[in-house]
């Protein structure tokens, strides 16, 4: 334990259990008694040793299991220290199924067969519980490390199919390139729009003085005919440059581009000064 806490999460399972003894169980007590997370991390421990018993199947003793138990209760009932086993009355009596005799059910296992099997079976099924549960928390690692995995291939996916596109709009005879230039009095900067009327395809690089806290710089499509089109709000924190690629109509001959200031979030449509503009 360190600072008092458990070093192993199984150690909250092996302790409700049974299977922690000595120091280490006067120690794990010790420290429950004053730590609140420690105590919380229990009962979750109980609630999912608790949740695994009762998930287990119910097995059904095989008729050789029967058969020797039987016999280990009868001999202990001849020996001569043994207790004299309980004559069952009448109306303990049911038929015995197919022949129409009567019959008493036995007595459970006591004495030397009962703590017989008792030291044989319990033993058995708090190992069985411990591996059970050391098995579910092995399960649950690798179901969360399985998942994070598939997190990672999805992105290095999605970054492929970006490097794909950008390669495509690099390299089609199509792709125009415009440069952005400021307005007469506005903020300084500059950018340059890479855009492919075919594919409706737009990549952005450039930089500009950062916007102000309740604004918002919004970049447009600005068609030949018809309303400007949005392809990307941006908030720079610094100067420097920023780059993206964005989707736009496929089929939109631009008249310019141009990047306007607007309230934070950006604009259905343009409302504020634009800043940077370039013609096709």
């Amino acid at each position: 334990m360190t600072n008092g806490h458990p070093t192993r999460e199984e150690d909250f399972d092996l302790y409700v259990l049974g299977a922690l003894e000595g120091d280490e169980k006067q120690a794990i007590e010790s420290h429950l008694a004053a730590c609140a997370d420690c105590a919380r991390k229990l009962a979750v421990a109980r609630g999912r040793v608790a949740a695994i018993s009762f998930a287990a199947p119910r097995v059904e003793p095989s008729a050789a299991v029967k058969d020797s138990l039987l016999r280990h209760v009868r001999a202990e009932s001849q020996a001569p220290s043994a207790v004299p086993l309980k004559v069952p009355s009448d109306s303990a009596k049911v038929p015995a199924p197919g022949t129409g005799r009567e019959f008493a059910p036995p007595d459970p296992p006591r004495g030397l067969a009962g703590r017989w099997l008792f030291g044989i079976l319990a033993p058995a099924c708090v190992a069985l519980l411990i591996a059970t549960v050391m098995l579910w928390r092995e399960n649950d690692r690798l179901t969360k490390q399985l998942a994070g995995l598939g997190a990672s291939v999805d992105k290095t996916q999605r970054q492929l199919a970006d490097a794909q596109e950008m390669l495509h709009l690099y390299t089609s005879k199509d792709t125009i390139k415009v440069l952005l230039a400021p307005k007469p009095g506005m903020i300084k900067g500059d950018g340059e729009v890479m855009y492919n009327e075919k594919m409706g395809l737009l990549m952005y690089d450039g930089w500009i003085a950062p916007s102000p806290d309740d604004k918002s710089y919004q970049l447009w499509v600005v068609p030949m005919e018809g309303k400007p089109i949005s392809a990307g709000v941006f908030n720079p924190a610094t100067s420097d440059t920023a780059h993206w690629m964005s989707k736009v109509p496929e089929g939109i001959a631009p008249k310019m581009f141009a990047i306007t200031l607007e309230p934070a979030g950006g604009m259905p449509q343009p409302t504020g000064p634009m800043v940077l503009v370039g013609g096709t």
